[in-house]
């Protein structure tokens, strides 16, 4: 029997696919310190937990195919005290970022559309626009420059008959590059002139260590058919497993075919809405005690990379992903090393090999990406390892 075409087009996650050896690993006693996937350790606010058991209706019914009214309530006035007005028209509840992207890449793209993305970006890009019957086109972006793709021309120079759409994550995932107000400005200046979509990915939006200079795509009024906002509640929150994103737009004509699917998956679970609904409502010290945190973090990811020798990385201004040029041959057969042959003390570590964020085929090979999402005792502990995994993996 035939498998699709566009089924293998894609590939397996770079974040997940060598869990079958971290679980072998861990079988046989060793200790991951698992530094490939955006898993916080951060504890998810009680809210969440006292709202869900709270619940209190007598049959766990279908919710509305856009969201429930209380979960979009929460959302229009999240924006509202960060200076964005969206109506609740503007929303649609999805299953996390992730469905948000797959339904807009199946609203925008027909076979061979293009959408120009920042390379290297978050893998699953990948998956979605292929799975869409689209193509990426990427803008190569490099460390020395801090992973920066706000050049107005650079990107006009890749629009052709059968782009659609730019693509952004602002903070970045995987490189922790951030826009300031004028660089976002740029580039929504060029999808309007060139009648695209601006797809904004803004699920780290509050963290960002460096600056307060960063602004909020819907803000930007005069472009409201253009940009559309993808955001979520797994890294906002530490609440990756409630699986609440949101797909945002004025430009109503899409929404109106965005529903369809909506109504043709039924709806999003009832209460990790009631949860999230309820994240909503923690104040603003919670941002600023967890954005401390990762910045402790962030500092000592990036010292005890800069340390060792051979490694080339760029430091990262927001989000919590830093991107590391190793001195190795190839990424993925180095992790699968990690997993299967090194061990100090009982202990290794795990991170994502980084050819799977670039579409540029050979792009990526010697690179990987770290979620420095763990404690800074462990953190410390991970990265002393990826050391001198190194240095016994080229001594071998």
């Amino acid at each position: 029997m035939k498998l699709s075409e566009k089924s293998q087009l894609c590939s397996l996650s770079p974040m997940r696919k060598f869990t079958p050896y971290a679980m072998a690993a861990e079988a046989a006693g060793k200790k991951i310190y698992k530094l490939n996937i955006g898993q916080p350790d951060i504890e998810t606010p009680p809210e969440f937990f006292e709202a869900v058991r709270g619940f209190s209706q007598k049959v766990l019914a279908y919710a509305n195919s856009q969201g429930t009214e209380f979960m979009l309530d929460a959302v229009v006035d999240y924006y509202h005290r960060i200076g964005v007005d969206y109506s609740k028209e503007d929303i649609l509840i999805t299953t996390g970022g992730s469905e948000a992207l797959q339904i807009l890449f199946l609203c925008i793209l027909d076979p061979g559309s293009e959408v120009i993305v920042p390379e290297p970006f978050y893998s699953s890009y990948n998956t979605f626009i292929k799975a869409s019957g689209g193509v990426i086109r990427p803008m190569a972006t490099i460390p020395e420059e801090d992973y920066n793709y706000a050049k107005p021309e650079a990107l006009e120079a890749l629009i052709n008959e059968k782009t659609r759409a730019i693509a952004i994550i602002n903070p970045h995932n995987p490189t922790g590059n951030v826009l300031t107000r004028d660089e976002l400005r740029s580039i929504a200046d060029v999808a309007k002139k060139h009648d695209l979509y601006l797809i904004c990915d803004e699920v780290y939006r509050e963290f960002v260590y460096d600056t307060d200079d960063v602004l909020c795509a819907g803000s930007m009024r005069d472009v409201d058919e253009n940009v559309v906002v993808i955001d979520s509640v797994s890294k906002r929150f530490s609440a990756c497993g409630a699986r609440i994103g949101m797909l945002i737009s004025r430009n109503k004509a899409l929404m109106a075919e965005a529903l369809k699917f909506c109504q043709g998956r039924l709806c999003t679970t009832t209460l990790e809405q009631v949860g999230a609904a309820a994240l909503y409502r923690v104040g603003p010290e919670y941002f600023e005690k967890v954005r401390d945190e990762y910045r402790l973090r962030r500092d000592l990811c990036y010292a005890k990379l800069s340390a060792i020798p051979g490694v080339v990385c760029a430091k990262p201004m927001g989000a919590f992903y830093v991107m590391a040029k190793l001195p190795i041959d190839n990424a993925d057969t180095f992790m699968k090393w990690m997993l299967t042959d090194f061990e100090d003390h009982g202990e290794t570590v795990m991170c994502s090999p980084a050819a799977g964020f670039y579409a540029t085929p050979g792009r990526g090979t010697n690179e990987i990406r770290i979620a420095y999402v763990l404690k800074e005792e462990d953190l410390s502990r991970a990265l002393d390892l990826l050391a001198l995994g190194i240095e016994r993996y080229n001594n071998r």
